[in-house]
């Protein structure tokens, strides 16, 4: 079934364009989406949809894909004038969109570790110049605001020195392993989001996203949490692949969406905010188990193979302080419990494209 025929995802959308926003801002402007048919990017663009039927905005969305085919199956928008799908692989060396846009959000890139062990060269080249070619692009355009989605990984390892990482964390990364291409690379991205603000006057604002969940996700998403979801859907054990003593901030998909539309609107241009909540933390072991009873299946140990361990996170206690985020008036709609169990319904009725 068509997702956006469940009410169990409908919902979400409709919550998110009933938000508090100044919706009216994007009135006659073009939003432009790279990673636009990942887990974040797809729901966003349902959302950007939606809110052109509900405020009349005429909005016009532009949705960057390596895969046009692959696109129109993910967004089934081909038919509106306002929406399009781009083909471009935006890491390439000098790619660049061929329609202007006010604002952009660079979601372009792999974000699970069998992608970062497998692929550390577009892992890199999809956040560094990736994102280069944007902000050239911003700057050419005369965008209004860019937002660079970046990860609670640049925070690296807790020092054993703080509860939670704030925005003026900076933790440990042994940078010489290639799974360290990812959160390096996330790391220069935000230093080229100031670089280019300060020399040439870009609108840029950082979204530092925690682990991320929902059900939009892809079925190669290899992340420890999306694996406990396939291994549901599927009727298999929940595989734990370590002791589980690992503690992090999750976050449902729809309230990224709507985390990353509040600071596109509110965010103050060259910060960096957090986007989490207390109520999502968990350990590792606790999170297995608790998708393996809303999946009806048990947990089992598995160790991983030799890629998936190249790609894994060496963090093992990564908790987000979001306060910076809600004093703009954002708040998560999700519990993890609530997030897993709508996430599995939505997955029951459809298939993942």
């Amino acid at each position: 079934m068509n997702r956006l025929r469940i009410p169990a995802y409908t919902r979400d959308i409709e919550r998110i364009v009933a938000s508090d926003l100044p919706w009216a801002d994007l009135a006659n402007t073009s939003v432009l989406i790279t990673g636009a048919t990942g887990m974040i990017g797809t729901l966003l663009v349902d959302v950007l949809m939606r809110a052109n039927e509900l405020h009349g905005l005429h909005c016009r969305v532009i949705a960057i894909s390596r895969d046009a085919s692959r696109a129109q199956k993910r967004l089934p928008y081909h038919d509106d004038r306002l929406f399009s799908i781009e083909e471009l692989e935006i890491g390439s060396f000098g790619a660049r969109p061929s329609e202007r846009a006010d604002f952009i959000f660079h979601l372009a890139s792999p974000t699970h570790p069998r992608a970062y062990a497998s692929n550390p060269i577009g892992t890199i080249q999809a956040n560094v110049i990736g994102l280069q070619n944007l902000l050239d692009y911003a700057a050419a355009e005369n965008s209004r605001r860019i937002l660079f989605a970046s990860s609670v990984e640049i925070y690296g390892e807790n020092r054993g020195d703080t509860e939670r990482f704030d925005e003026g964390y900076c933790g440990y990364i042994d940078c010489n392993t290639v799974r360290a291409g990812y959160t390096e690379a996330k790391r220069l991205g935000e230093a080229m989001c100031q670089a280019y603000r300060a020399q040439l006057g870009i609108d840029a604002v950082i979204a530092r996203i925690a682990r991320a969940y929902g059900p939009t996700l892809l079925p190669s998403d290899s992340k420890a949490l999306s694996q406990f979801i396939h291994n549901a859907l599927a009727g298999r054990d929940v595989t734990l692949k370590s002791t589980g003593m690992q503690r992090f901030s999750y976050l449902h998909a729809s309230d990224v969406v709507s985390g990353i539309l509040y600071l596109l609107f509110k965010g103050s241009s060259g910060e960096a905010y957090n986007l989490a909540d207390e109520a999502n933390d968990t350990k590792l072991i606790d999170l297995a188990h608790m998708v393996a009873e809303i999946g009806g299946v048990s947990v089992v140990l598995d160790l991983p193979d030799a890629v998936e361990q190249a790609g894994y996170s060496k963090a093992t206690y990564a908790l987000m302080d979001g306060t910076k985020t809600r004093n703009l008036g954002w708040g998560a709609a999700y519990t993890l419990p609530a997030g897993i169990k709508q996430t599995l319904e939505v997955l029951r009725e459809t298939s993942i494209l």
